[in-house]
């Protein structure tokens, strides 16, 4: 871990324009502020623990590591692929730095240390609930990180001096362990403030009790499977989920309002991370969006989410023949205009460009601005499916299904009844229903692990080729801590 862990740089508190929309956004840092002088106030927790935010944006906005290893995506006109679409990754090609997930988690771990003995007068139910907050940020930032390098260092105390432990890699079991104590903590904390409403969503944008199961399921979906916990791992899943549906959630009846209703305004929504227009260049959607120089004489133009210049639209990713050969089957799918448009040409068809987050058409440009949804509620009964079909209960995991299928027209499942046929066609629900939605990649090694497809006959990139599923540590990582073991298979 990196020494300047004990130098926290503090971050813009959130800002409310109006009552359900807000932003997390980075400011410059204070000069010199440390652990010894800053938590002086009880009102000094609240915009720590909001700038601990903008790690969970920024990790979530990442595709290299959740979409860009799956089968989703090809180029477009400019093409923005790295070693994780190619799969050739190596020690010294693409090899993964932790150091900004260990800043995240040092962040969480300074927050909980010092807010322990601190006494709350004002408002003292503030106090647990930025507590169970950090414990869901640690829990998150574990979580997305083993699922990229598998084994990790558990850090859990605060770094306060250059006396930096250096740790070895804890095995992967051992991570996910620490991941579920700390939600539970969160559970428990949200469950002990006086009238906290354990239905609602006080914020898209922050962790609440709802988004704290969903998280919960999502981890527990993921024991199960990668790391072989079993019946009992999936019956959680289950009893998670159940707490999820008890709240307000609902799907939108209408799809098109699945990414174009704002968090705030989207029942479905149960985690976001907010962008502005201001932050364009920050969104992974400029990546899929097309500008009009590259698109010029399209005979449906007027149907392309388009941008004006290259500075809010860079044409780069195109949605693949695979992804869209998961909705051949259903023609008539209600996704479909708002997962991609083939631009047609007076010579023929051409790129295929993806419309699932068409950002915001403003008078002057469009700009790729939507909420980025960690967690929605179609997701939530896809894994509760996937859950019931890993537990043999199949008529339960095809209702869950269909409550999906059904808002997309596509009817009931008529394929055959046995496990391996529903579970694949979950997958390819999943494939369907949350493209482009920074999970296909997780989704992919799931399965894979399952026991429903060889994800190195599945994804293109990956045949003939026997790359690790997990990332490897690069030489800084390795140099800095001698106790530390590179990746199996590297």
């Amino acid at each position: 871990m990196k020494k300047n862990i004990l130098y926290i740089a503090m971050v813009a508190v959130i800002a409310f324009f109006v009552t359900s929309c807000e932003k997390i956004l980075e400011v410059t840092p204070q000069s010199s502020i440390t652990e010894e002088n800053y938590f002086k106030s009880e009102g000094d927790f609240e915009p720590y623990v909001t700038g601990i935010y903008t790690f969970m944006r920024t990790f979530h906005n990442n595709v290299t590591y959740g979409m860009e290893r799956g089968e989703e995506l090809i180029s477009a006109s400019n093409s923005r692929f790295g070693v994780a679409w190619s799969q050739i990754i190596t020690p010294s090609s693409g090899a993964i730095n932790y150091n900004d997930w260990y800043r995240a988690i040092g962040h969480c771990n300074l927050l909980l240390t010092r807010i322990e003995n601190f006494d709350f007068t004002t408002n003292p139910a503030a106090k647990p609930r930025i507590m169970a907050e950090a414990y869901a940020l640690r829990g998150y930032f574990y979580f997305h990180l083993t699922r990229i390098i598998g084994d990790a260092p558990l850090m859990l105390q605060a770094v306060v001096n250059d006396n930096v432990p250096l740790l070895p890699r804890s095995p992967a079991t051992s991570v996910v362990a620490q991941i579920n104590s700390d939600l539970d903590s969160a559970l428990l904390l949200y469950r002990s403030i006086p009238d906290y409403n354990l239905t609602g969503f006080t914020s898209k944008y922050r962790f609440t009790y709802g988004s704290v199961q969903a998280l919960r399921a999502d981890v527990k979906l993921w024991s199960a499977k990668v790391l072989s916990g079993g019946t009992a791992d999936l019956n959680a899943v289950i009893t998670a989920i159940e707490e999820v549906e008890k709240t307000n959630a609902s799907l939108n009846a209408d799809f098109r309002n699945v990414i174009g209703l704002r968090a705030g305004a989207n029942p479905e929504v149960i985690l976001a991370a907010y962008y502005n227009r201001d932050e364009t260049s920050n969104n992974y959607v400029i990546n899929a969006l097309p500008f009009l120089a590259i698109i010029q004489g399209a005979l449906n133009l007027d149907s392309i989410p388009y941008c004006a210049t290259a500075s809010n639209g860079q044409g780069a990713y195109q949605i693949s023949l695979e992804s869209r050969a998961l909705f051949a089957a259903h023609p008539e799918d209600k996704r479909i205009p708002y997962t991609w448009i083939t631009e047609r040409q007076s010579d023929g068809p051409k790129i295929s460009w993806i419309t699932k987050y068409p950002g915001t058409k403003y008078a002057e440009d469009r700009v790729p601005d939507n909420d980025l949804i960690m967690y929605r509620l179609a997701d939530i009964y896809l894994m509760k499916a996937e859950a019931y079909a890993g537990l043999d209960d199949l008529s339960s995991a095809i209702e869950y299904l269909e409550k999906v299928k059904a808002r997309a027209g596509t009817g009931a499942y008529t394929g055959t009844v046995d496990k391996q046929s529903v579970e694949r066609e979950i997958l390819d629900e999943r494939g369907r229903e949350l493209f482009f939605e920074n999970k296909r990649w997780y989704d992919l090694v799931r399965f894979h692990f399952g026991g429903t497809i060889d994800v190195y006959a599945y994804v293109p990139n990956l045949v003939g080729k026997t790359t690790p599923l997990f990332w490897p540590l690069n030489t800084t990582v390795l140099a800095n801590n001698d106790k530390l073991e590179q990746t199996d298979g590297y």
